[in-house]
């Protein structure tokens, strides 16, 4: 379908494959044998609408997305929306542009179905996967999911609730059009934001330099908002999980807060060593 500089993507669709599938999932989130998506159902899905795509550098797997048709509710009926469930790349293979090209041929392949919307989770405290989700990719989120998959049993989610973000990703739109076009729109800065007066919670740096919630009360005021994550919350767990726990809950009031009020996440900035989700009020995902 649509090589990248040093691997080639394209549809899955033989046992042999899905079992590739099974180990990149074991590598990827390892400690939980029960967490990988069995063969036969990633085979059953791919042969009834679903998508299993392959990033392959020569005969390796390096790169997988995963998703299958489904419904949402709309006042004229369910309609058709695709779920995409899994994206996973090789950690040797991270930081290339191969989860990008993934999605991608993802959205060709869904649009080619007559499908219109796309939807998965992610947790909101990751920074890599919000700035691929939401300012690569062009989703949008104004849903927050407490402790969506239960307890999570995986040596990455062990610990912490397993709260998500629910994306949209509204294929033809001209918001994603012009992220995925061949000519993408600019990434925003934190100073275009900043020269706009945009309000900002962030965080508070400890003596080491440490992000750690704000401790003021929240004020959710304006149009647009600038909300502070850690830039590396993996990190943080594996040093100070009572921390990462705070985040957490600090996350969470703050977003369950703002959908209810009506913004929107529409935009993340990462520089510097520091991450800002940026919700829009009123805005449409078109």
């Amino acid at each position: 379908m649509s090589p990248g500089p040093k691997w080639k993507i394209r549809l899955l669709e033989t046992p042999d494959e899905m079992i590739l599938v099974e180990g990149l999932e074991r590598m990827v989130w390892p400690g939980s044998e029960t967490d990988v998506t069995p063969y036969h159902l990633l085979l059953t899905a791919a042969h009834n609408g679903g998508l299993v795509l392959g990033a392959f550098v020569g005969e390796e797997l390096v790169g997988v997305a995963f998703g299958f048709p489904g419904f949402y509710p709309t006042p004229d009926g369910p309609r058709l929306k695709h779920c995409s469930h899994i994206l996973a790349v090789h950690p040797e293979w991270r930081g290339r542009g191969i989860g990008f090209a993934l999605k991608r041929a993802q959205w060709q392949l869904v649009r080619h179905q007559g499908i219109d919307r796309i939807t998965w989770t992610y947790d909101p405290l990751l920074s890599r996967n919000a700035f691929l989700n939401i300012a690569r990719l062009g989703a949008v989120c104004n849903t927050y999911l407490r402790s969506a998959y239960g307890e999570m049993r995986d040596q990455l989610n062990t610990g912490l609730p397993s709260d998500r973000f629910q994306v949209d990703w509204w294929v033809n739109t001209q918001r994603v059009e012009r992220r995925l076009g061949r000519r993408p729109r600019p990434v925003m800065t934190l100073d275009h934001y900043l020269s706009a007066e945009t309000p900002l919670l962030a965080a508070r740096l400890d003596l080491g330099g440490t992000p750690r919630p704000a401790s003021e009360p929240l004020h959710l005021n304006g149009t647009l908002l600038l909300v502070e994550i850690p830039a590396d919350f993996n990190a943080l767990k594996q040093v100070d999980l009572a921390q990462a726990r705070s985040w957490r809950f600090y996350v969470r009031e703050i977003f369950e807060n703002a959908f209810q009020a009506g913004y929107l996440v529409t935009d993340f900035v990462y520089e510097e060593g520091r991450s800002f989700y940026v919700l829009m009020q009123g805005e449409s995902a078109f």
